[in-house]
């Protein structure tokens, strides 16, 4: 079963738990027994033998329940000390489980798996290394749900750095992982692992798992992107070829990069290139983008349609008639695209 730890060094609330269950099991070892020595030794009834094993291991110091003989006398001695030991074990145990931290770590797992259980339509995001750390920064900073999986403790660590993130400390190439993640429920998912096997399989796991998912595979040798499409990925991205591009970009055109750039500082707001599907707002259907007045109704700025007969309109006219299935590429924030779909009800 997948862990989820915040600890980098050890997953010592399981061990912890394992620790009470076996003090637990010893206590009621001591106590069938001590009632089974009496009821053996003393000739005593099961009532009686239960009674005076209770009150030994309680070392409340009754009287006896029978006088004892030399026999029973030597075993209530060995008792005590059995006892005493096994009582200390336990209270040690459970002292140490609740001071370290362990069972508030136990508390927050418990909640996080309610949280995970609560989301749907949401993406996951399969390792937060050098390339996942900023894609959960971008998810988390433009609101979108999401569950990060990460199997070395380290890296998920700082990664919660970024802030209150749903995670769970697993191997998300394990199917149990994902459905931990709530796969059956999700819209998509990014491979981000290190290693091209590693997200391979993730693939292959998550496209079983769910049939409609929208999937994202990260590439570190090009030779390998037919087979990451082939085992079910949609989109195939090289972080190599992108930083080759955009290092290019900085050379030919760095005054469109610096824009860019700042574009996506503006303090206050989270300003991105979104998309809009118009089949999710039917009343824009057959309108054209003028009637639908989306500028000074929300403040965003349409770039481009994308439509299913035409391919792309870069800065489409007021003329412009929406069909379904069209795309309008804008670009706004998400407060602006939250006032775009509310114009339905208005």
């Amino acid at each position: 079963m997948p862990e989820r730890i915040l600890d980098p060094l050890v997953p010592r609330a399981s061990r912890y738990q394992h620790r009470l269950l076996y003090a637990l099991i010893l206590l009621l070892v001591v106590l069938i027994g001590g009632t089974l020595g009496y009821w053996v030794i003393e000739g005593w009834g099961a009532l009686d033998s239960l009674y005076m094993t209770v009150i030994t291991m309680a070392t409340i110091g009754y009287g006896e329940t029978h006088p004892l003989s030399d026999a029973g006398r030597l075993f209530t001695i060995g008792l005590i000390i059995i006892s005493i030991g096994t009582a200390g074990y336990a209270v040690s145990t459970l002292a140490a489980f609740v001071l370290e931290g362990e069972f508030y770590r136990l508390l927050q797992e418990r909640r996080m798996d309610q949280r995970i259980a609560k989301l749907s339509d949401h993406v996951i995001l399969c390792g937060g290394g050098r390339t996942g750390r900023y894609i959960a920064d971008e998810f988390f900073r433009t609101g979108t749900p999401f569950v990060l999986v990460e199997q070395n403790a380290e890296i998920l660590q700082n990664t919660l750095q970024i802030g209150d993130i749903p995670y769970l400390h697993a191997d998300a190439t394990q199917d149990e992982a994902l459905r931990m993640a709530g796969i059956e429920r999700a819209r998509g998912l990014v491979a981000a692992l290190g290693e091209d096997k590693d997200n391979l399989f993730v693939v292959l796991s998550a496209r079983a798992l769910n049939a409609r998912l929208r999937i994202i595979a990260r590439v570190s040798d090009d030779a390998n992107a037919g087979k990451l499409r082939i085992a079910g990925a949609d989109e195939v991205v090289s972080p190599n070829a992108i930083g080759g591009l955009r290092m290019a970009s900085i050379m030919l055109r760095p005054t469109v990069v610096t824009f860019l750039d700042e574009m996506l500082r503006v303090p206050g707001q989270t300003l991105r290139v979104d998309e809009v599907h118009i089949d999710k707002i039917p009343r824009f259907t057959g309108k054209s983008l003028g009637e639908t007045d989306i500028g000074r109704k929300t403040g965003m700025l349409v770039m481009a349609i994308k439509s299913s007969q035409s391919g792309y309109q870069f800065n489409p006219g007021a003329n412009t008639i929406l069909k379904p299935g069209d795309i309008l590429i804008v670009v706004g924030t998400r407060e602006q695209i939250a006032r775009l779909h509310e114009t339905e009800s208005g």
